[in-house]
């Protein structure tokens, strides 16, 4: 892939990602924004690597869902998990953020039912797509997304 192929992927892919690991992030925008940085300039490092016959967005998603982990691993490695937890739930929803109470509600899911939930409904990747972005099985992928949705199910009940 060259510059100008990878730009017009950025300009046409760049705020639904930024939705997505902000969506991961469980609405910590500061996060999300790096996150995303993180993973754009990874991206562009390995432009050159890129199957010709991959998706692009599902490339470029895959990059974004690996930065998250590598996140996620480097919080827990830095602090005690009740500690990321503190931190979390001070920073990480906007007050103000229309969709608060799904973030909420989202980030009680463990990160793999968050992730295809995510992709499944925000992004309409089918379960295909999303197993070769998570690395993961189909069946697995099914059930992620039946766990995740009877648990969300069950948390906005309340």
């Amino acid at each position: 892939m060259n510059c100008e192929q990878f730009i017009a992927l950025v300009s046409t892919e760049q705020e639904s990602l930024r939705r997505f690991l902000l969506a991961l992030c469980v609405g910590n925008r500061d996060d999300a924004d790096d996150i995303a940085q993180e993973a754009l300039i990874k991206a562009y490092l390995a432009r050159d690597k890129i199957r010709n016959d991959e998706k692009l967005g599902a490339w470029l998603y895959r990059i974004a869902y690996n930065t998250f982990l590598d996140h996620q691993r480097s919080l827990r490695s830095h602090a005690s998990i009740e500690e990321a937890d503190a931190l979390l739930s001070e920073t990480a929803t906007d007050a103000g953020f229309e969709y608060q109470e799904l973030y909420t509600a989202l980030r009680t899911l463990p990160p793999k039912e968050r992730t295809a939930i995510l992709l499944f409904y925000l992004k309409g990747y089918n379960v295909h797509e999303i197993a070769d972005i998570v690395h993961s099985t189909e069946a697995a992928v099914r059930q992620q997304l039946s766990r995740g949705r009877e648990q969300l199910k069950n948390k906005m009940k309340q």
